[in-house]
């Protein structure tokens, strides 16, 4: 029979639920004051599993049909952001041996329409498990407590496995613990793998190739990965950073499957303040949620206060250790936790509102990579910035000989002045002289508020206009630090604000680049300075507004 339907809203039929009955029944808590008791998860960490082994509710099974499988599973790749303390490891380690001997695999349905699983080992595959990382040191994080629950717990005595100390033999199946050298080949099959401290896995140490080997193994068998980094650096690009950018993209619908990744981050709310005992006690205690003290966990906050404060300790690490704020690179323009406490998603920009539009475009190829292009809004009377497009060159063989949609471009720039009545528009016109003279001749006479009696749109963000230029920029900044705008979230406009680097001139900052031919674009944050310097223009002149002949004035 199908599946019984949903009890609640939002509910989804999860195996879950018989995972963690299992961990409770077969193994125990690895070490600490609990040592040896029967290892029960916390509520938060009990949620992560409950959302893994989540199954989809059209599924009908069974889990093998003819010589294929069916997967019923909705996730087949996760990742579990939490600070240091909190628990990840001892979970992972118990997802692994769950993995290799529990029912994890959906079979169907029982006769309530409960779901119902059964072993890798009765799909005729032998249950390889793995837990990598770039290094050794990083794999003992979670192979340690894995050792200690199959050598000392119920799980030997009801199966036939065999603890040793590189890896344990289960039966029709191996669980082990690897480094990139030991996995980067094609071919190996696991069903499930353990990705330790993603947040350091970048292409220069040979992660982020590490990490496309392990998913497309994974794939062969319809098996799953489980990330368990701390927060990551913006800009490293390391492969928990472009978890986090494919999650945005599977929030926002811009996949062409909207399902498959579980991104699960808990960090410390933007407006902790590490200097002030109260409010980063309460900042840890939520980053830490049931682990900490104070919510019945085992991690002691004061402990951790004082560790934040220690003078040798770094406030940038600390921010992304304890509080798991990602935070930003040495010369970042902006960190996260800023441009997080602005985060608006929630506020709709409405047809006919008064907003004002900032435009950086691009054509050029440079080693093969295409700079991106950006329009980026601003309503007048509230100061919300919205992404209304960004264009930027694919990743892969799709992104080879890709340019700049010119057309959608110009489209999108007519029906934004369809859809909102736009009193301002700078744009910088860099490789775009010409439609900049179009859009000009077209929209000029209609706005209020204009860059230059001549030029109402042209709007250079190079050249002779340095002291504007770094004007503006501190202006978009302060805007930010100080809480006196928000902002839509969107993945491309956070992802260039992060990117942007501070660029120190004769005149003051500007922004940049990592490095003049970097893939880590920055073009939406240009678009958002001169979007939040045409606002700034339009309040300047007056915000009482009257309409004549489809004009908009300022009185």
């Amino acid at each position: 029979m199908p599946w019984r339907g949903p009890q609640y809203e939002g509910e989804l039929p999860t195996l879950g639920y018989q995972v963690l009955g299992w961990i409770a029944d077969h193994l125990i808590v690895p070490d600490g004051p609990a040592a040896g008791d029967p290892l029960v998860f916390t509520e938060e960490q009990a949620l992560f599993v409950l959302q893994l082994y989540a199954i989809d509710p059209h599924f009908e099974g069974p889990a093998v049909e003819g010589r294929a499988l069916n997967n019923g599973r909705r996730i087949r790749r996760a990742v579990l952001s939490r600070p240091k303390g909190w628990g990840k490891s001892p979970l992972v380690a118990a997802l692994c041996l769950a993995e290799a001997l529990a029912d994890v695999v959906p079979d169907g349905w029982d006769a309530a329409g409960e779901p119902v699983g059964r072993p890798w080992t009765s799909l005729g595959f032998k249950a390889k498990v793995q837990i990598v990382a770039v290094s050794e040191d990083q794999t003992a994080n979670t192979w340690d407590p894995l050792l200690e629950m199959a050598r000392n717990g119920p799980v030997g005595d009801a199966y036939d496995i065999e603890p040793m100390e590189t890896f344990v033999n289960v039966p029709r199946g191996r669980v082990e613990f690897v480094t990139s050298s030991g996995t980067s080949r094609e071919g190996f099959r696991p069903v499930f793998s353990a990705m330790d401290q993603t947040e350091s896995w970048v292409r220069s140490n040979g992660g982020r190739k590490l990490a496309s080997v392990i998913r497309r193994n994974l794939g062969k068998v319809n098996g799953c990965s489980v990330e368990t980094p701390n927060a990551f650096v913006p800009g490293e690009e390391s492969v928990a950073e472009r978890s986090f950018e494919a999650w945005k993209k599977q929030q926002e619908g811009k996949l062409k499957l909207d399902e498959g990744l579980l991104f699960d981050h808990r960090e410390a709310p933007p407006e902790t303040d590490p200097t002030d005992e109260r409010s980063l006690l309460s900042g840890l205690a939520v980053a830490y949620g049931g682990s900490a003290d104070r919510n019945g966990g085992w991690v002691n906050l004061r402990r951790l206060l004082a560790e934040y404060w220690d003078p040798d300790t770094d406030p940038q690490d600390a921010r992304r250790y304890y509080l798991n704020q990602v935070t930003h690179a040495t010369d970042g323009w902006l960190s996260q936790p800023e441009w997080a406490g602005c985060a608006a998603s929630d506020i709709a920009v409405a047809k006919q509102d008064r907003v004002v539009l900032g435009f950086d475009g691009s054509r050029r190829r440079n080693r093969g990579v295409t700079d991106a292009t950006a329009l980026v809004g601003c309503r007048v009377d509230d100061g919300h910035l919205f992404e209304v497009r960004v264009w930027e060159q694919p990743d892969g063989p799709r992104g080879d000989d890709w340019e700049v949609p010119v057309a959608e471009v110009l489209a999108e720039v007519d029906a934004a002045f369809r859809r909102w009545k736009v009193v301002g528009f700078y744009a910088d016109p860099a490789k775009w002289e010409s439609h900049i003279a179009a859009w000009e001749a077209r929209y000029g006479p209609r706005l209020a508020v204009k860059s230059s009696s001549q030029h109402p749109i042209e709007w250079w963000m190079t050249g002779g206009r340095a002291q504007q230029i770094v004007r503006a920029t501190r202006s978009l900044h302060d805007a930010v630090t100080d809480r006196e705008l928000t902002h839509c979230g969107s993945s491309a406009l956070t992802r260039h604000m992060l990117n942007a680097r501070r660029r120190e001139s004769r005149n003051g900052i500007q922004i940049g680049k990592e490095h003049p031919d970097s893939v880590r674009k920055i073009d939406a944050a240009v678009a958002a300075i001169l979007a939040w310097q045409c606002r700034l223009d339009a309040l300047a002149k007056g915000a009482t507004l009257k309409e004549r002949s489809g004009a908009v004035y300022f009185m």
